[in-house]
């Protein structure tokens, strides 16, 4: 057994609480070199003779059980084996007996590796991890609804124009021409309202909105005040109505807020530009020296040289000093006030890895205050962990699951295997509770559209969008993707959204329609499922699996192939009757499946 790849962390993604009655445990190991793996386990007080519990005692007689462990996740160099621990006393003491390929046996405690033989070793309860008490409260918790929500992501300067007499004066007519960075075409807060039907209709159930604050740009992350609607959006009023239009559609609203920083336009910043280091904001930000004024003390756009702390490298954006009490009171108003007076159901936490934990923590306690089930999504482009304790954030948005998909279906950088293993490595990152409630994301307004990415290909859009939809997580679309709208990089993925049906694509929009009525139907077996890999391919690139919970299983076959292949079906599911789930019909499973190039089928199992 290679020792070196052996882990485990008790209180970590290896060993945290599930709920209530639950514990889950894994332990990594090196790819393809255990056979075998039990959890040895018990309350550390529950012993027949001799000390036990906390202490490090070698005599003594420990009551215990022992139980398989089921290999979950394989990656390029590891597998993960789990279990699931019910503690009858709330007290977990436990340890690993590992079996390597050579039939060589081990124990694996949390002071070390030792052979099985030594019975010393597996007789000391210093040698064993412990959770010391099941408390039901230390679970993470997330609000219950957000597993079952369908995302839709909107833009609102670009969706619709509901009412012309408040665009800009400088807005161009809707849809005629290729947005550039500065441009507005009037999308507004009575756009959104007139088209709540229509994403009902989609099936989405929760809305996602970037900023509607007051700012000078079309895509408002350069705040000017917090508290007050855009004026080219729409008012307070128009808002609130939203809200209680999209409340009364079973649509949640959750809106979008950059406490990073702020836009240099803002009264704040410009006290500062004006009064320097007398202003009562100067120690609001990052200042190294004065004046703070565009243009002068190196303060240049992109420049490396300015007085104050940024945003990337942009003037326009100074950073916030998220330590200082006083702006923190005001950035805990703003969450609260939102809240509060217009029954937001979720925050949107841009640039959310720039700020301190501290803060964060303290955020997540007063927005729980105003709201218990209010969702806290943060901004983060990389493993965020350190965010998801159950103290700080909800869920980020998953742009590694994105990543992962994008390119192994848009892409064709990633061989089958290759993706299989970054899926799992994806999935073995974080407890099962997160990744419940992981915010699955194909593009956004930070990225070229999918579409874009696949070339224009269709067939491979609705092959990401598919995986996306099968797997653990709450599925996010961007608005427009539903009727073929694509483009590049911003500003470019930030287009006006298509109207006239007879420039959608109808077939697209359909196949939207289908793929998020199939996930609504089987939503228990999507977010609590497991996910069983049953046949990688990567010469003839498909992939089969499973999305199992109890009884019901549901077989996914994607050919990511040009070429139409008849794909082996895994003989365990070979004569089972089957409901294909996107053309609703009903068959027997044979030995082998015909699967057009790129495309997919999806049996749900009887």
């Amino acid at each position: 057994m290679d020792k070196a790849a052996l882990y485990h962390r008790s209180l970590s993604t290896d060993s945290y609480v599930y709920n209530n009655q639950t514990i889950h445990l894994k332990v990594r190991t090196k790819r393809n070199d255990i056979s075998h793996a039990d959890v040895v386990y018990g309350d550390p007080y529950d012993h027949s003779h001799g000390g036990g519990g906390n202490l490090a005692v070698k005599e003594t007689t420990w009551n215990y059980h022992l139980s398989p462990m089921h290999k979950i996740a394989t990656t390029e160099h590891h597998d993960y084996w789990f279990v699931e621990v019910k503690p009858s006393h709330n007290r977990l003491q436990y340890g690993f007996f590992l079996t390597d390929i050579n039939g060589d046996k081990f124990f694996f405690g949390e002071k070390g590796i030792y052979d099985f033989d030594n019975s010393a070793a597996r007789k000391n309860l210093g040698n064993y991890f412990k959770v010391p008490f099941l408390h039901g409260n230390d679970a993470f918790q997330v609000p219950s609804w957000v597993k079952d929500t369908i995302w839709y992501q909107i833009f609102p300067e670009r969706f619709a124009n509901g009412n012309p007499a408040i665009s800009p004066k400088n807005a161009h007519e809707w849809g005629s021409k290729n947005p550039e960075v500065f441009d507005f075409f009037g999308g507004d807060i009575e756009g959104i309202i007139q088209h709540l039907d229509y994403l009902v209709d989609l099936g989405i159930t929760g809305l996602y909105l970037t900023p509607i604050f007051e700012s000078p740009s079309n895509h408002k992350y350069d705040t000017m005040d917090y508290f007050k609607i855009d004026p080219h959006f729409g008012s307070d009023a128009d808002f609130k109505r939203l809200v209680t239009l999209a409340h009364q559609r079973g649509l949640k609203v959750m809106i979008d807020a950059v406490f990073n920083h702020l836009g240099s336009a803002s009264p704040i910043w410009q006290d500062v530009v004006k009064n320097g280091a007398d202003s009562q904001y100067a120690d609001w930000f990052h200042i190294h020296s004065f004046p703070v004024s565009e243009g002068i003390n190196g303060n240049y756009e992109s420049s490396k040289t300015m007085s104050f702390d940024t945003f990337a490298f942009t003037p326009r954006m100074p950073k916030l000093n998220t330590q200082n009490l006083e702006v923190k009171k005001y950035l805990l108003d703003i969450a609260t006030y939102w809240i509060r007076e217009f029954d937001i159901d979720g925050w949107r936490l841009d640039v959310a890895n720039e700020i301190d934990h501290a803060f964060w923590k303290e955020f997540r306690q007063a927005v729980h205050t105003v709201k218990p089930d209010v969702f806290i999504l943060g901004e983060i482009w990389h493993d965020s962990y350190a965010w998801l304790a159950g103290d700080e954030f909800d869920s980020v948005m998953n742009y590694p699951f994105t990543d992962a998909i994008l390119q192994y279906f848009a892409d064709s950088e990633l061989t089958a295997t290759q993706f299989m293993y970054r899926i799992n490595q994806q999935l073995m990152s974080y407890t099962q509770n997160i990744n419940e409630v992981m915010f699955n994301l194909l593009d956004s307004h930070d990225t070229a559209r999918l579409l874009t990415r696949t070339n224009g290909h269709t067939k491979l859009a609705q092959l990401a969008i598919a995986f996306m939809f099968a797997q653990t997580g709450s599925p996010c679309i961007y608005y427009g993707t539903e009727v073929g709208l694509d483009g590049g990089a911003d500003p470019l993925c930030r287009k006006c959204m298509i109207w006239e049906e007879d420039k959608q694509d109808q077939e697209f929009l359909e196949f939207m329609k289908n793929i998020i009525a199939v996930r609504k139907q089987y939503q228990t077996i999507f977010t609590y499922g497991t996910l069983n890999w049953l046949d990688v391919h990567d010469d003839q690139n498909y992939i089969i699996f499973e999305r199992k919970l109890g009884f019901e299983s549901i077989l996914y076959i994607f050919n990511n192939n040009t070429e139409m292949q008849h794909i082996q079906i895994p003989q365990d599911f070979v004569n089972r009757l089957a409901t294909n789930l996107m053309l609703d019909e009903e068959q027997t499973l044979t030995e082998s499946c015909a699967v057009q190039g790129h495309d997919f089928v999806a049996f749900k199992l009887h």
